[in-house]
């Protein structure tokens, strides 16, 4: 957040104040968060069968489609895949749609193979936006079991994921996992090697801030636009040539501040 820079003087500033005047739009989109409404598109009420089978061997009787949705709805909602049958069985019911829905066997059996489908980009030819930023991933082990069994101290060990997003699909297209004591920006170009397709945008938060991160990206699309937010005391060098940008976002930061920075250049649509 970009207050986090007046942490100190937090105490000194005083909270901004919304006063809510629709007080009945207000309570109407209260009551409408906790609505369920399901549909079934004309289009999955065709592909729900399993289509016909040209090879040897005997026909599936539920297409991929009927096995995600129902796996979906149990990641969604917390269940086994017997609790997902069951859901399933009952909103199809209260629709009054009269379609075969997958028992748990098939579920177990289907879910070992499935691969969730993911959406492609509209325009492929197009650059990139990409998304990097990294998060921590907690190790269990016989540490973790002997601390909560037996009350034994241990060291919990962590590693981090560096994770490169296409922005407009949310496809992960670069990964790699390093120990906690990693910096974010030293697996940049790792990341960066695992992508063939040309970057028109980058985007990553202040750990990534530095000449090094924009030398690396624009090595590899010359033209891409480099957006990441400089740090407090971040001071602009003309002299290089390759981090121009950087000084243009110090120079804006500097002028117009840290909010209308963020709100010129999109940075807030990463979240």
């Amino acid at each position: 957040m970009p207050h986090k820079h007046n942490a100190s003087r937090r105490h000194l500033i005083s909270k901004m104040k919304f006063t809510v005047t629709n007080w009945q739009e207000y309570e109407a989109g209260l009551r409408r968060r906790g609505s369920l409404t399901l549909w079934v598109t004309p289009e999955a009420f065709a592909g729900w069968a399993a289509p016909l089978r040209k090879t040897r061997g005997g026909k599936p009787r539920y297409s991929d489609l009927a096995i995600e949705t129902t796996l979906m709805l149990g990641m969604v909602f917390g269940l086994r895949l017997r609790q997902s049958e069951g859901l399933l069985r009952s909103v199809l019911a209260l629709m009054g749609l009269d379609l075969p829905v997958p028992d748990h066997t098939a579920l177990s059996r289907r879910a070992r193979t499935w691969v969730a489908s993911v959406e492609r980009r509209a325009t492929p030819d197009l650059p990139l936006h990409v998304l990097v930023d990294s998060t921590g991933l907690k190790i269990y082990g016989t540490g973790q079991w002997l601390e909560e069994k037996h009350g034994a101290k241990s060291r919990r060990g962590w590693r981090k994921l560096h994770l490169a997003l296409d922005a407009d699909s949310g496809e992960i297209i670069a990964h790699s996992l390093t120990d906690q004591e990693t910096g974010d920006a030293s697996q940049l170009e790792p990341l960066l090697d695992q992508i063939d397709d040309e970057i028109g945008q980058f985007t990553a938060d202040g750990a990534y801030d530095g000449e090094p991160s924009y030398d690396a990206v624009l090595r590899h699309s010359a033209g891409a636009e480099v957006i990441i937010p400089p740090r407090s005391n971040a001071v602009g060098r003309l002299n290089a040539q390759a981090s121009c940008q950087r000084d243009d976002h110090i120079a804006s930061m500097q002028t117009d501040g840290r909010l209308k920075w963020q709100a010129s250049t999109g940075y807030g649509k990463r979240r």
